[in-house]
């Protein structure tokens, strides 16, 4: 959680729902290219074939009907930030469901097909403001849709890597969103002030215990790319290997931000 005086970051809902769909519905049109020998492709996700990794996607947006269909809890007890730091607790069980869906759904196209159709029903019908019972609480809708920018994001980056030349594209909305969830989640993990982070143009945060600065430029800086955060912050790449490979630049003897990495298991 991030600090009691830390102001959390809002999210325009109107602009988190037109991300989601549009990013769903990148994946949606590179989806249809791919043939039968693409979808058997491995991908960087231990066992998961590119046929599997797809359905996990689907499965990431339907999280949202399946909240809808159940009641609204009375009150809300979870936060955006919550999100990332429990994704690794189900991990078996959405692995296994995510075998199940493949296995049940040969035609993916058909089936991201109907499960845009029905987010959209969905969020047509409901309120950002309708709470959800989600794996880390209760949340509004409106909160827990920009937590799914970060899954489409993540993965669309997992299917370009295990495809080549796919090259789906990123929306840049979508990414915004992405990026500031996991650079406040990086914030909330380590709060502090001595060492700023910068991820242009989406980000700026403060973070880790030390000394804080007040003007001018600090004394602890890091800067890189919206991928190459969330590449870390999601643990595809290492720290160690992203600074050798100059993807990120850290100055400072409190900018080696590798113990603090990845966020999300």
């Amino acid at each position: 959680m991030p600090p009691a005086k830390k102001r959390a970051r809002t999210y325009d809902p109107a602009k988190t729902r037109t991300a989601v769909l549009a990013q769903f519905g990148n994946v949606r049109k590179a989806v249809r290219t791919l043939t039968p020998d693409q979808l058997a492709l491995p991908t960087r996700l231990g066992d998961w074939t590119v046929r599997e990794l797809v359905a996990h996607i689907g499965m990431a947006i339907t999280a949202v009907h399946r909240a809808l269909d159940r009641p609204a809890p009375p009150t809300q007890d979870a936060v955006i930030l919550d999100w990332p730091f429990a994704t690794g607790a189900n991990s078996s069980a959405i692995a296994d469901f995510t075998r199940a869906l493949a296995a049940q759904h040969p035609d993916l196209d058909a089936y991201l097909a109907d499960v845009e159709q029905s987010l959209t029903t969905h969020l047509d019908t409901h309120p950002g403001t309708r709470l959800l019972e989600t794996n880390v609480g209760a949340m509004p809708l409106a909160d827990y849709l920009v937590t799914r920018t970060v899954e489409l994001c993540v993965h669309t980056d997992d299917l370009n890597a295990a495809v080549p030349g796919l090259d789906i594209p990123l929306d840049r909305q979508a990414l915004a969103a992405c990026t500031r969830l996991l650079a406040d989640a990086l914030a909330a993990k380590a709060p502090g002030g001595s060492t700023e982070v910068r991820i242009p143009p989406y980000a700026v945060v403060q973070c880790v215990e030390g000394p804080r600065h007040t003007r001018g430029t600090p004394p602890n800086v890091v800067e890189t790319d919206p991928l190459t955060w969330f590449r870390l912050a999601t643990g595809r790449t290492r720290w160690k290997d992203a600074v050798e490979e100059a993807k990120v630049s850290a100055s400072g003897e409190r900018a080696d931000l590798g113990g603090l990495l990845p966020i999300m298991g």
